[in-house]
């Protein structure tokens, strides 16, 4: 037995020492890294570790190209993968290769970000481009993109590999619908120009792709004008039909606010006191004395974007619009922020977490889309039943508009033209035995997600994790033919995003 795990741990060596040297005789601009690969092991999720054989540091595109070219020329017998990390925030380990190369996007700045206002605006960024930076380079022009993610604080290429939702979708779309052009690094090394014009099979699948059908190294981001100032308003109901009925009279209308999402708020105490820091009640002594009894409570968030010149305008149009719902009157509460502060508001939360100690919990999240037709189900099946409080993480529900969506893209959504995203990001407390526990939450995503098949709710999973192939292809359901063929064009030896635990490296071409 010591002999034979002897031969093991030489040819494990050997097998190292040859991807080493064969990675070190690339001529990139960049620079490998060996040893100080911890980094690339870990994600958000805080729940896998797969610790690669190299990571990449590229300085320009030229770099993943050749990289991956290599491997690709390297052909079955290696089982060597690649993973494109860039800022760490998936959830289940997506962004990690084991024993393979993981490409910190983050690396790749050049050329630098610029904004084009001619014929058509757009910002043209690197795949690695956090959006809180476009955020702030687009505004020194007067624009800004036009959907955006809750958090800022992630890359372009992570976002656009997903969808990117958030409460401006309704109106405008998620993140991949609002997208120009592309450039792609394919599983075989190539470097792609891409639109819906050229080269749209790649384009479309790339789009929501979950990084199977190449890096995204480039995108051309639409823009529009940019407000400077937000009216920013939470009101709360008791009752989830007429909420969610209002939520999708608000995202229906033509003249509506520009961001709509709603929460869960379930055994929570001190709710409005903890609010007053940040917005003030329409009525104080009202809201002091509204009192929840330990009922479930739907909190609908909404935003209004003007500029400051603006006031009287607005105020009157915010007035108008609130004069047509049932919430609880005494729970008005309204804010007054900048732009930029509303978008960044969840770094807020994040650096005081961070500050805590907390940022680095588990983070066992389930992301679904539910048909309007079964939202109310889903809410009676759910809230106050399988989950007992939300201490530990908000429940965010809202609706969105199908028809805001392409579906030429690879993202699964549900048939109907209204669907809901409902989304429990919770946080496991380490060691805990309680509710709060890491074992405790996955078992309640588990019940979740039963309830959802055994109601046959037709829910799809946002941000999808599976472990086997046949729940990717249930996943799928009519579109797995053609992500299966976009794989084979793509990427045929199935060397990108391993992580995603869809395809596995082929052991031949054929």
């Amino acid at each position: 037995m010591l002999l034979f795990l002897s031969c093991i741990a030489v040819r494990m060596n050997l097998c190292f020492t040859s991807i080493h040297s064969s990675l070190k005789m690339l001529s990139v601009n960049g620079h490998f890294e060996f040893d100080k690969v911890q980094f690339a092991a870990r994600d958000f999720g805080n729940r896998y570790q797969y610790y690669p054989a190299a990571v990449l540091h590229p300085s320009s595109v030229s770099d993943i190209a050749m990289t991956i070219e290599h491997i690709w020329k390297m052909g079955p017998r290696s089982e060597l993968t690649v993973a494109a990390r860039g800022h760490g925030h998936s959830l289940h380990g997506q962004a990690q290769a084991h024993q393979g190369v993981v490409i910190n996007m983050e690396s790749l700045q050049d050329p630098q970000m610029q904004v084009h206002t001619r014929n058509l605006t757009y910002v043209d960024v690197s795949g690695g481009e956090l959006w809180i930076n476009i955020l702030h380079e687009s505004l020194k022009h007067g624009l800004t993109p036009k959907s955006w993610t809750d958090y800022l604080h992630l890359t372009v290429g992570g976002t656009l590999s997903n969808a990117g939702i958030s409460g401006q979708a309704f109106r405008h779309g998620p993140q991949i619908s609002n997208v120009h052009q592309l450039e792609v690094v394919t599983g075989k090394g190539d470097v792609v120009s891409c639109s819906k014009e050229q080269n749209s099979d790649l384009f479309y699948g790339v789009l929501g792709g979950l990084g199977q059908f190449g890096i995204i190294t480039r995108a051309k981001i639409l823009l529009e004008p940019a407000p400077t100032t937000v009216k920013w308003i939470r009101v709360l109901y008791l009752d989830f039909t007429t909420f969610s009925s209002e939520q999708e009279l608000l995202i229906s209308a033509e003249n509506t606010f520009d961001y709509i999402e709603g929460f869960v708020i379930i055994n929570r105490t001190g709710l409005l006191n903890n609010w007053r820091s940040s917005f003030n009640p329409q009525d104080p002594v009202q809201a002091s004395q509204f009192k929840s009894d330990g009922k479930i409570l739907y909190c609908l968030e909404l935003a209004k974007y003007f500029h400051h010149t603006e006031d009287n305008i607005i105020d009157q149009e915010v007035t108008r619009l609130l004069s047509r719902l049932s919430y609880i009157p005494s729970t008005l509460f309204i804010s007054e922020v900048t732009y930029v502060e509303f978008l960044d508001r969840v770094q807020v939360s994040a650096v005081k977490l961070q500050s805590k100690g907390l940022w680095e919990v588990p983070h066992p999240w389930l992301n679904l889309l539910i048909p309007k037709s079964k939202i109310k189900k889903f809410a009676e099946g759910v809230f106050g039943n399988i989950l007992k409080e939300t201490s530990n993480g908000p429940v965010l529900i809202y609706p969105l508009n199908k028809s805001k969506w392409d579906n030429r893209t690879s993202v699964v959504i549900p048939e109907e033209e209204i669907f809901y995203l409902v989304a429990f990001l919770t946080s496991a407390v380490p060691f805990s035995r309680g509710n709060d526990s890491l074992e405790y939450i996955l078992a309640q995503n588990m019940r979740i997600l039963e309830f959802c098949r055994t109601a046959n709710l037709g829910a799809k999973q946002y941000l999808p994790h599976y472990t086997t192939r046949n729940e990717w292809q249930a996943h799928f359901g009519p579109m797995w033919e053609t992500y299966v063929q976009r794989k084979k064009a793509y990427d045929p030896l199935a060397i990108l995003a391993p992580g995603q635990r869809i395809f596995q490296k082929a052991k031949s071409l054929s």
